[in-house]
């Protein structure tokens, strides 16, 4: 275990919307490091879902309410009395945005501003990770993606809502939290497209290549060409701790806009990810809309890149496993899963895996071999 690993020990820990496909992976790590961890959410996100797969609803203290409850909310932190805060709860879906706007925007806005105005209140907390989405800029990238600094926008209402979500961050930061007149440091990350074992929900490539296996059909690609920063889900769990341990011991110079997203290199569409997926777990190929046929459903963008420099630099951070990695990972998972395999220790053991992974990224890095650097 490294020094900034042993941080965690005894640490404690709440995590909003701890139930969910990030929230139960985090959970997990975090206990392995020794954390003491507490989870805030309403209800489980799908059915299936990992937190259950995983047998967390027996061990891990859970208080359930929403993050648009603030004296929920509030009373929750109190009793927790945390060390450090990651912020997860959210509406996640794009296409559900355009269905529910006004719930999208209750949840990842007010939500958000629930979290932080109860952070602000408990004198306990040294530091916050606001997680918020890759979706988050204005426009479109240009060379190797979205920097920190460029605008904040969105297209449709979950991407202006974690724009928005970035303003409340903002504008609490600089009210109550700067030049140390805060108790704590509070910082948002921005991730790209997430994959990875114990993901059950509505509308993302995985699971519905998952269902497809279960079914016996294939589905079919509404964006086919659209390049996403496709990676797997302990890459940015790795940033958010990693910029939550900075946070906790040098707050002043971290409290602010990171991007963890993958190598500009690992491109990869729609179509490649679903061809490669459907391939390692036994599905059938996905079908793509005929040349010239309109794009299905509403707006979507085309290309979304993360420049993640920022992080590498000042974080140390790095991405560990490339995009074929990142993969196979997440296959194995679900074909263990469907073989009835214990999944908390599938998980626990990936996670171990990724840490040796890391450890000689990192070993190799500071060796000065470019040969084995991702």
């Amino acid at each position: 275990m490294s020094g900034e690993q042993q941080l965690w020990q005894g640490k404690r820990v709440l995590i909003t919307g701890h139930t969910g496909f990030k929230g139960t992976w985090l959970g997990l790590w975090l206990r392995m490091l020794g954390a003491e961890v507490v989870g805030y959410s309403d209800e489980m996100p799908s059915a299936p879902a990992m937190y259950r797969l995983c047998g967390f609803e027996h061990d891990m203290p859970w208080v359930r309410g929403d993050v648009r409850d603030g004296d929920r909310l509030q009373q929750a932190v109190r009793d927790a009395k945390p060390d450090i805060v990651f912020h997860l709860a959210a509406q996640p879906l794009v296409r559900r945005s355009y269905a529910e706007p006004a719930e999208t925007f209750e949840i990842n806005v007010n939500g958000t501003a629930n979290v932080l105005n109860s952070v602000r209140l408990q004198p306990s907390v040294r530091a916050a990770v606001i997680v918020t989405s890759d979706k988050c800029y204005a426009g479109t990238a240009s060379g190797n993606g979205f920097v920190e600094s460029d605008p904040l926008g969105g297209m449709d209402p979950y991407s202006a809502s974690k724009a928005c979500a970035e303003l409340t961050v903002e504008a609490y930061r600089h009210s109550y939290f700067s030049d140390g007149s805060g108790n704590a440091s509070i910082a948002t990350a921005r991730a790209g497209n997430v994959i990875g074992g114990g993901d059950f929900a509505e509308d993302r490539i995985v699971p519905d290549m998952v269902r497809a296996v279960q079914s016996g059909q294939s589905i079919r690609l509404r964006r086919p060409d659209a390049i996403r920063p496709w990676q797997h889900v302990l890459e940015p769990l790795s940033g958010y701790m990693r910029l939550a341990e900075r946070l906790y011991l040098n707050g002043s110079n971290y409290a602010e806009a990171w991007n963890f997203g993958p190598s500009a290199d690992q491109d990869m569409t729609v179509q490649e990810l679903a061809g490669r997926m459907a391939a390692k777990l036994g599905a059938q190929p996905p079908s793509v809309p005929d040349a010239g046929t309109p794009l299905e459903g509403p707006y979507e963008a085309p290309v979304l890149r993360l420049d993640s420099t920022k992080a590498r630099i000042r974080l140390g951070w790095q991405p560990v496993w490339h995009t074929d990695e990142a993969i196979d990972h997440t296959a194995s998972w679900y074909e263990r899963w469907f073989k009835g395999a214990p999944m908390r220790e599938i998980a626990m053991r990936q996670i171990r895996q990724y840490e040796a992974a890391a450890a000689m990224l990192r070993a190799a890095t500071e060796s000065g071999d470019p040969g084995d650097e991702q």
